[in-house]
C-alpha cells in the first residue's frame, strides 16, 4: 500500500533533466550560444549598421551588419512592438521546452539534440533584444536612456547575407541556424524515434 501511494504521488511529477541532456547542455549549446555572441560582437565592433559588406565568394557569400527586430525572413522587422512580442515568446518556448524536456518529450538523441540547439539559438537571440544596445536604434534614429532603452531599441544582429541565385537569402546569423537545424532534427525525430512510454 504504501508503495503504491508513493507511486500514485509520483504520477505527473516532472523528472529530473537526465546526465545526457545535461551534457549537451555544455558540450553543445553553451559553446554555440559562446559562438553565436562572439561572431556577433565581432561584426558589430568591424561593420557599420547596414553600413559596406565585404565580398567572401563573388557572386555567392558576403559580410555585413543589418539589424533585425522581428524574426525569420524579417517577419515584424521594423515594429515597435516587436521586440516585446517576439521577446515574450522567446522567453515562453525556453520555458516549454524545458518543461517537455522534464516530461520525458524528448525520447532520443535526434529530439535532445533539437532541443539542445533551440536553447542556443533562443539565448542567442534573446541576448541581442536584451542587451544589444546602440547610439541609434536599428532605423539611425538617435536614442537616449538606460536599460529600458536597450529593450526598446535593442535588435538581433544579422551578418551572413548568400545568394541561392533563385533569390537572395534573408540574412542570418549563427543562432538562426541552430533554430533551422533544430527543426530539421525535430522532423527527423518525429519519424525516427518512438515516444517514451510511462514507466
Amino acid at each position: 500500500m504504501r508503495d503504491a501511494g508513493r507511486k500514485a504521488l509520483a504520477v505527473g511529477r516532472p523528472r529530473p533533466m537526465s546526465c545526457g541532456m545535461r551534457r549537451l547542455l555544455i558540450g553543445l549549446s553553451l559553446p554555440l550560444y559562446l559562438l553565436d555572441q562572439a561572431s556577433k560582437h565581432w561584426i558589430v565592433g568591424r561593420y557599420a549598421l547596414n553600413g559596406p559588406e565585404d565580398t567572401i565568394i563573388p557572386g555567392v557569400f558576403w559580410l555585413h551588419h543589418t539589424a533585425n527586430v522581428g524574426v525569420a525572413f524579417g517577419i515584424g522587422n521594423g515594429q515597435s512592438w516587436a521586440n516585446y512580442v517576439f521577446g515574450a515568446v522567446s522567453l515562453t518556448a525556453a520555458v516549454v521546452i524545458t518543461l517537455l524536456l522534464r516530461k520525458g518529450a524528448f525520447p532520443g538523441p535526434y529530439s535532445r539534440t533539437a532541443a539542445a540547439l533551440l536553447y542556443a539559438g533562443i539565448a542567442g537571440n534573446l541576448t541581442d533584444r536584451l542587451w544589444l544596445y546602440q547610439p541609434t536604434d536599428f532605423l539611425g534614429r538617435p536614442v537616449d536612456g538606460g536599460f529600458s532603452e536597450r529593450f526598446f531599441h535593442g535588435y538581433v544582429v544579422d551578418f551572413l547575407k548568400f545568394d541561392l541565385k533563385f533569390m537572395i537569402w534573408p540574412s542570418f546569423n549563427v543562432a538562426d541556424s541552430c533554430v533551422v537545424c533544430a527543426a530539421i532534427l525535430l522532423v527527423l525525430a518525429s519519424f525516427l524515434e518512438k515516444p517514451q512510454t510511462a514507466k
